[in-house]
């Protein structure tokens, strides 16, 4: 077992308080802290305490530390990716490719030449990026298209003439017919759309309209942060979700979302595959995303946790990751699994006990351990584990 020192990334929408507080560090004056990375993605790969960074460390002793079945299905590399997420302001409207997408984008790019680093590049990996976010405060999300009715209703309340072409696709040829020809408006027409639409959309908010209201209001308040983005528009046929903290939700390849507000723990295959499609100031490959899309419409479930070995586990169908949370109290009990693990302390102190001794994990630490390790925990503390999901 190892104790891991992790990247954080500082993007404009992050908290100033949330990852701080975490890491027991000073709130800082000048940058938020969006991202916590836990694990070997090549951009940021945590460094384990004998000073390797942990995807050398594996490519180095894939079975040992993956495991046999693991490093067979994935190669020499770590699956997954564990971030502590904490957003004080909108993501960007955003989807991640399937595996076989992933693969055909990436190497076209690198056929043509575009360096891996370009901000214009689409696909950064071969891989693809299903991803589940595990709220530790109320977390806020646009997260899939909500049935068709709905956003049809939705639309027409506002009684906009302007919408009339956008209701029109939409009843004729569905959302494949409606987010493209959103996606293509012009400058202008698409400034003075957006531009209705959340005035609008703020007048029934301070009419307290109840039908739709937060709908609204966030289409309202990101017009105000992204002038022009048709993503309001778009985010009036997203399903609005709002997870109490210990809900979590799953995002699978195609599915088009946003993250509002809020902290959370999100795990999810270990890539850094992102097509955009509004609400950023960020490249925003239309085309690709298209070709990603996934528009089947309905709700997105809220999953709640099961009890597993360790602890509530929350249940994926991807075999890349799996999440787990643990209670711990002082009395030691069993932590082993049969992958490798990330482990995360966030509340109290854990101590983690093997088979070359122990290791304590304060507040905001973290560790990884190998595959089949022999391992007992004991606390008091609450332990976020990330392991694959092979069977």
């Amino acid at each position: 077992m190892w104790q891991m020192s992790n990247a954080v990334r500082h993007y404009p929408w992050g908290s100033r308080t949330v990852i701080p507080d975490l890491l027991g560090e000073p709130v800082p004056a000048d940058r938020p802290y969006a991202e916590l990375w836990m694990g070997g993605h090549p951009d940021q790969p945590s460094v384990l305490s004998t000073g390797a960074p942990l995807d050398k460390a594996i490519a180095e002793q894939p079975q040992d530390l993956l495991g046999g079945a693991v490093h067979e299905r994935f190669g020499a590399r770590l699956p997954f990716l564990m971030k502590v997420l904490a957003a004080e302001a909108p993501l960007s409207l955003q989807a991640h490719p399937t595996m076989e997408q992933a693969q055909a984008g990436f190497l076209a790019e690198e056929a043509a030449g575009v360096p891996r680093d370009d901000p214009s590049r689409t696909f950064k990996d071969p891989w693809h990026k299903p991803e589940l976010l595990l709220a530790l405060t109320t977390f806020e999300a646009l997260c899939g298209f909500r049935p068709v009715e709905e956003s049809l209703h939705c639309l027409a309340k506002l009684q906009l003439p302007e919408l009339k072409p956008t209701i029109a696709a939409l009843a004729r040829g569905g959302l494949q017919a409606a987010i493209p020809q959103l996606l293509a408006l012009s400058g202008m027409r698409r400034t003075h759309l957006v531009d209705v639409v959340a005035r609008r959309a703020a007048a029934f908010v301070a009419a307290h309209d109840p039908e739709f209201i937060n709908t609204y209001r966030w289409a309202a308040a990101l017009a105000e942060a992204y002038p022009g983005d048709p993503g309001v528009v778009i985010s009036l046929m997203c399903n609005h979700l709002k997870l109490a903290p210990g809900e979590a939700v799953f995002l699978p390849a195609g599915n088009l979302h946003a993250y509002l507000s809020g902290a959370g723990v999100e795990v999810m295959a270990s890539s850094d595959n992102v097509l955009r499609g509004g609400l950023t100031t960020k490249h925003v490959d239309l085309a690709a995303l298209i070709e990603v899309l996934d528009f089947s419409d309905g709700r997105i479930p809220v999953i709640h946790p099961v009890l597993g070995p360790g602890g509530l586990r929350y249940p994926v169908p991807v075999e890349d990751f799996d999440l787990t949370r643990a209670q711990l109290d002082e009395q030691a009990g069993p932590f082993a699994t049969r992958g490798p693990q990330v482990v995360l302390c966030a509340e109290g102190r854990a101590t983690l006990t093997g088979a070359d001794g122990e290791l304590v994990l304060e507040r905001g630490q973290s560790a990884f351990v190998p595959a089949g390790a022999p391992v007992t925990a004991r606390g008091p503390a609450v332990l976020y584990r990330a392991t694959t999901n092979l069977h």
